[in-house]
């Protein structure tokens, strides 16, 4: 089973690695932070950010790991803490969107727009726009979109949460800030 699992994962990089050529250019789907020339999927808020609807082409796929061009520049995308619950290939394919979403973000409030620029969270956000602003919680505490309770991180040591109501919009945060 096990080396059915390798080559079958063997010829989906080899797959997609030929496919990576031949994609339009794409865009981030929401802001993500970086540390010198690696994205985390922690996606820790104390680093500097790379906005969302910047422009972004997967050159390649490795073990854990993908390499995009953003705005031209080489970086890593590093799935570490989800990799045991979605593939590196799923977790790409999240962040490499085909519509820019500045336009969804010029859709919402000033208060909205500022804080996804600012790539916070604020009350009253929906979960489409909390993603905007943090990106994607990690897979391995937040299991899926639709929970009520979202984990990020602030940092490597600062964790936080993001509560949804029953209408699906922030209601509170708990944690670092």
């Amino acid at each position: 089973m096990d080396q059915v699992r390798r080559t079958v994962s063997a010829l989906a990089l080899s797959l997609s690695g030929a496919a990576c050529a031949t994609l339009p250019d794409s865009y981030t789907c929401c802001n993500l932070h970086y540390d010198y020339d690696r994205i985390s999927d922690a996606n820790w808020r104390n680093l500097p950010m790379i906005p969302a609807g910047a422009k972004i082409r997967v050159v390649e796929y490795g073990l854990n790991r993908a390499t995009v061009e953003i705005d031209g520049k080489p970086i890593r995308i590093a799935h570490e803490y989800g990799r045991d619950r979605e593939s590196v290939e799923s977790y790409v394919a999240k962040l490499v969107v085909q519509d820019d979403p500045k336009a969804r973000i010029a859709a919402c409030s000033p208060e909205v727009q500022r804080a996804i620029f600012d790539g916070v969270v604020v009350r009253g956000m929906t979960r489409e726009q909390v993603l905007l602003a943090v990106g994607y919680p990690p897979t391995h505490r937040t299991f899926t979109l639709e929970s009520n309770v979202w984990h990020l991180w602030a940092s490597r040591a600062g964790r936080y949460e993001v509560h949804f109501n029953s209408d699906g919009t922030v209601e509170r945060l708990v944690g670092a800030r």
